[in-house]
């Protein structure tokens, strides 16, 4: 066999990873191995794999006397969309995917690439965990991965795809990353599995109880998109990339628009039901906002009290953060604002410009709110709007009450135009809590001789005064009070307006937001 041959047999033989029984075994539990996932993930033929005769140096446990191809992760770059990206993917079939010394190594140099280069990176991960037989040096790889992905953040896209198990400590390298996608009935994610559990606690729970895709998307929060299986979570990656520009110094790719920038959206006018306490979808907001009605929804199992969510206006993306009143009456509570915050300092550190729609009556009352740290986890959605420098409009659509309006970024927390209809109603509460605080109001109803008539007259005199944007307005709070017909005309001027927006944060190491 002369040089070529053998260098073609080789390749040959790591492209079957563990071999055809476990590629099969792999197939039977509804997944894709590495290389087809890579190949569905990237653009045709254009997937470059790197550091394929890596292996790994461990002689323990008979060790030496495996062969293990790739190291069990396959590293490389390609192009998606036509724009470059690193992958790396873990192979199950090598060893369960098992991460060791160079194993790690492999991810570390694709991930040091990804940051050089100013590219993203999406990482595939199906592994059993940390690779026993090679003890603290699995540990120190995940470790590096760890340093590197805490590096890498807000300066190159960072996309987790769980696409099996992980576990342990390597979960922490997903949730460091920005966005992270399961496949539903074949990912998890856990720190601890359901035999430690039951060991320790007594609890029992199955593996996709405990840390399922369902699990993570609805209740944890952990996980932000679920795909039905691994191609269909693989298009969902491609259609994500396309909002996002390559790294933090560029701004997101335009596409063509065919929707017309000035178009009317006469439906508007009617959407505001006349009954103040009556819910609507403000999805349909949304979709009438964005171009063809298209939205990329994050997080969209999770806090349904609020919408984060990427849409495209003229062309260009937009992250929008809106109040559901459908759900809960839109109300702020401690996981809306969380799922806000990160969704805002995500679109500032890659030049997204932020679109606020605001229906909110305040933040959620109670005890387990209290008692969770309302007061804290609210913080956060101050914080990231505050230091949020991208272009940012609000618009007012009907309740705008207390601290819950500032939240939603207020002049004052950094708005640079403020648009309400003229269903907004901005005010410290509503009429009918307000007449029951004001201390004069009270006496006077109390000593009234028709007490429910007079408190009717003093609730009408605040809607007259403050339930409406013209108060604000007239203090220059609210920059514009527009037909609702046309917001979606008057939020692409104002984005068009703010285009060469700039605006420095003072100098200094980072902030302390409170996590």
């Amino acid at each position: 066999m002369n040089k070529l041959e053998d260098l073609r047999e080789r390749k040959k033989k790591n492209l079957l990873g563990g071999g055809e029984k476990r590629i099969e075994a792999q197939h039977a539990k509804g997944k894709l191995t590495a290389r087809e996932r890579l190949d569905i993930l990237f653009d045709k033929d254009s997937f470059v794999e790197i550091d394929t005769f890596v292996k790994h140096r461990c002689h323990f446990y008979g060790m030496d006397e495996k062969d293990m191809p790739t190291d069990g992760v396959v590293t490389g770059y390609g192009q998606i969309d036509g724009r470059l990206v690193f992958a790396f993917a873990q192979d199950f079939t090598v060893s369960g995917g098992s991460l060791g010394e160079y194993h790690a190594e492999k991810i570390v140099k694709v991930q040091g690439m990804a940051l050089k280069m100013g590219a993203p990176i999406v990482g595939l991960q199906d592994s059993g965990g940390a690779r026993v037989e090679e003890g603290v040096a699995a540990l120190s790889g995940f470790a590096k991965i760890f340093h590197n992905n805490t590096i890498s953040s807000g300066v190159i896209p960072q996309i987790s795809v769980i696409m099996g198990p992980c576990a342990g400590g390597a979960v922490y390298s997903p949730a460091i990353t920005d966005f992270i996608f399961m496949v539903d009935q074949t990912s998890q994610m856990f720190i601890t599995g359901p035999n430690v559990i039951k060991t320790v606690t007594g609890e029992e729970v199955t593996s996709e109880q405990l840390g399922g895709a369902r699990t993570h998307n609805t209740i944890s929060g952990v996980a932000h998109f679920m795909g039905a299986d691994d191609r269909d979570t693989l298009m969902q990656v491609r259609e994500l990339l396309t909002y996002l520009p390559s790294n933090n110094k560029e701004t997101p790719p335009v596409y063509a628009c065919t929707d017309d920038v000035n178009r009317l959206i006469p439906e508007f006018n009617d959407i505001i039901p006349d009954n103040p306490n009556k819910a609507y979808d403000m999805y349909d907001v949304i979709r009438g906002l964005a171009d063809e009605g298209k939205i990329f929804d994050v997080m969209p199992m999770y806090a349904k009290n609020i919408v984060t969510c990427f849409i495209r206006m003229g062309g260009s993306t937009v992250g929008v953060i809106a109040n559901q009143p459908a759900v809960g009456a839109g109300c702020l509570d401690i996981n809306a604002s969380d799922k806000a915050a990160r969704f805002i300092r995500r679109c500032d550190a890659f030049n997204i410009p932020l679109l606020t729609i605001e229906d909110v009556p305040g933040f959620l009352p109670g005890t387990n709110q209290e008692y969770g740290g309302i007061i804290r986890h609210g913080a956060k959605i101050l914080y990231a709007y505050c230091e949020a420098t991208v272009p940012k409009v609000t618009m007012i659509l009907r309740k705008a009450y207390g601290g819950a309006y500032i939240g939603m970024c207020n002049k004052e927390l950094g708005s640079d135009m403020v648009l309400a209809w003229p269903s907004a109603q901005i005010a410290v509460m509503g009429a009918s809590g307000a007449v029951n605080i004001i201390s004069s109001v009270k006496k006077e109803i109390k000593a009234a001789d028709d007490p429910e008539k007079v408190r009717a007259e003093r609730i009408a005199e605040y809607e007259e005064q403050f339930n409406n944007p013209y108060y604000a307005a007239s203090l220059g709070y609210v920059d514009d009070v527009i037909e609702p017909a046309t917001a979606r005309q008057r939020i692409i001027s104002a984005y068009d307006m703010l285009a060469t927006k700039r605006e420095l944060l003072p100098a200094k190491k980072h902030g302390n937001i409170p996590l």
